[in-house]
């Protein structure tokens, strides 16, 4: 299997993660869009000490694993190209800061150490969170939350666009890729010098989808709003999910530890 191949099914299996038919999928997106944000937020105010602190964030991201029904392995899986870079941020904390700051038994934790763990667990924590809102909304409705809370319809279509675009061009990539191995049987790889005109022929048989895909938009009404923009409004399910994670992650953000 390719490796464009695999990128599309990746993103073809998030899609229909989201549709499936699951109590938090039912959820409104507004809701797990206001606090993803919030978790996030809090998450980030953490100090770069507070490594304690984070364990105890890393109750919402767990609850919403469980009662999505979503594998977490499965998410490491598809993450595995974005948390080694974003953990990868405080990697030089241990060189610049030494100075001993915990004594767990026999073990003594420099600042610098601490630090670095602290803010790999933050990229951690906040990365499948978002992992978590795709996997449990789906775009289409997370733009609709956007617009619900009066975010620019331009911005918005944008992000949908790109999202959607992004398939049309690995499948076209996918295709000028399969093409080129035919035609040399047995090559290992692109040659360098046939890169320019592969990436130019990608280019111009992408655009030319996109501008197909464009006009059947257009044939079908899209005048620049996004059509599925006007959602349900939150009932009381929704807002006591709300208000409850809203409370326990303000408790477990500021209550204090020991």
């Amino acid at each position: 299997m390719s490796k464009f191949h695999s990128a599309i099914r990746e993103i073809q299996t998030m899609d229909s993660l989201s549709k499936e038919d699951r109590w938090v999928n039912s959820l409104h997106p507004l809701v797990k869009l206001g606090l993803t944000v919030l978790f996030i937020v809090l998450t980030v105010s953490c100090s770069k000490y507070d490594f304690s602190r984070l364990l105890l964030m890393a109750v919402y991201p767990a609850a919403m694993f469980i009662l999505g029904e979503l594998s977490f392995t499965d998410a490491l899986q598809r993450l595995r190209f974005v948390l080694p870079v974003v953990c990868a941020v405080g990697i030089l904390n241990p060189l610049f800061d030494r100075q001993i700051v915990l004594t767990l038994g026999s073990v003594a934790l420099s600042g610098g150490v601490l630090s670095m763990l602290t803010l790999m667990l933050k990229a951690v924590l906040t990365v499948l969170a978002g992992y978590l809102l795709i996997a449990t909304t789906g775009i289409e409705k997370i733009c609709g939350a956007l617009r619900a809370i009066h975010v620019p319809a331009l911005f918005v279509t944008e992000i949908l666009l790109i999202y959607r675009y992004v398939l049309v061009l690995l499948a076209e990539a996918k295709r000028v890729t399969q093409a080129y191995s035919l035609r040399a049987p047995g090559q290992k790889g692109i040659e360098f010098k046939a890169w320019g005109s592969l990436l130019g022929q990608l280019l111009l048989r992408s655009m030319d989808r996109a501008d197909r895909l464009y006009g059947s938009m257009l044939l079908r009404g899209f005048h620049g709003e996004y059509p599925g923009a006007a959602e349900r409004k939150p009932d009381r399910r929704d807002l006591l999910f709300f208000a409850v994670w809203t409370l326990l992650l303000f408790l477990l953000r500021c209550f204090p530890l020991g």
